[in-house]
Order: C-alpha cells, then structure tokens, then sequence
C-alpha cells in the first residue's frame, strides 16, 4: 500500500497505525519480561532457598488485575507509553519464570547425573542437557505472556499508551458500536494468530526433543 492509498483511505493509515503501536507496546513489553523472567526463573529453579518467595511474588502479580497494574503506574510514573510498557511487562512476568522454573526442574535427574559423569562442565550441562529438555516448557510460558500482552495492552489506551485500545475507549465513550467492533476483532485475531504461530514453533521443538 502507497501513500496515495492512504490519503485516499484515511481509516486504513489510522488503522494500521493503531496496530504498529500495538504491536510495539506487545512485543517491548514481551521483550523485557523475557529479560528479566528467564533469569528468575533459572534462579528459582537452581536455588531452592530462594524459590518460595520468587513464586510467590510472581502468583501474586499473576492474580492482580490487569487494569489495576495499569492504573498503579499513573501516580508512579505518569501516563503515555512507558508507563504501559512498565505494566504490560509486570504482567508478562510471572508465566515465564514459572514455566522457565518448571522446565528446568523437569530435566530428569538421572540425565544430569549421567552427564556429569562423563565429564560436562557446568555450561557444557545447561546447553547441551538442561535447556534442550526445558525449552519447550519454558517457551509455554512466553507464549502464554504474548497472548495475555496483547490483550492486556488494550488496556494501554486508558493510560494514554495507544494501541487497538484507543478504538474501544472511543467506543464506548462515543457508542459507536463500529469502533467497538475495529478495536476487539482486531486483538482477538492478533491473539490467535500469534497464539496459533507461537504453538506451531512448540509442538515443533517438542517433537525434536
């Protein structure tokens, strides 16, 4: 699509637009929960002592409300896009160190005793034992925080972060059943599809495994 398109088709240049913000405020968001879960997660799941209260912590941010976390961030850090990214990114959390701590703890133990055996190293162990078992449980966990991101983040727009969310909050505030319909339809497809391609990559590592 040229620019002519768009100057002749001002809802599509306005759409798409919506949907790139969209799309950023998701996969930013995605991007520094996987940052910051997986090494939680290999925390958790190597020590012990510190398991209880990293699970803990991430059940109890799993069970608050989406909108909650997007509302908290207003006095903290204002509104606009950071601070939605700051929330989507405390949602998107908790799925991936409890599945990237529950893959890691399903690696059979005789397969790790097996392999130190016969000589690896402690990295040797991780790449070439423990993370090809645990993968596809831990990707479980980015795949389940991708859909709720992208559903959450509609929720963006009530913080003045964009996305799909501005047509719903337009909405409702308007009744306009069209923008209503613009907004959801949107992300519920874009769940699916990236729910759909995302299970596709799993059942593929699993079957390698």
């Amino acid at each position: 699509m040229n620019a002519d398109f768009f100057a002749t088709h001002p809802f599509w240049s306005d759409f798409f637009a919506h949907v790139r913000t969209h799309i950023v405020l998701a996969a930013t968001a995605l991007a520094a929960a996987a940052l910051a879960g997986i090494p939680l997660g290999v925390l958790s799941a190597r020590k012990s002592a510190v398991r209880p209260p990293i699970l803990a912590a991430v059940n109890t941010a799993r069970v608050i409300p989406s909108l909650s976390i997007l509302m908290l961030m207003l006095p903290l850090i204002g509104l606009g896009t950071y601070p939605a990214i700051v929330a989507l990114t405390i949602l998107a959390i908790p799925p991936i160190v409890v599945n990237t701590d529950l893959g890691l703890r399903s690696v059979p133990s005789a397969l790790v005793d097996a392999a130190r055996g016969l000589g690896m190293t402690t990295g040797q162990l991780a790449r070439r034992v423990e993370w090809p078992l645990a993968f596809p449980v831990a990707f479980a966990g980015i795949r389940t925080a991708s859909v709720e991101v992208i559903a959450s983040a509609t929720l963006a727009a009530f913080i003045g972060g964009g996305g799909l969310g501005e047509y719903i909050t337009s909405g409702l505030s308007t009744d306009d059943t069209g923008a209503l319909l613009v907004g959801s339809v949107s992300v519920a497809l874009m769940a699916l599809i990236v729910d759909a391609v995302l299970g596709a990559i799993q059942r593929k590592m699993s079957a390698a495994t």
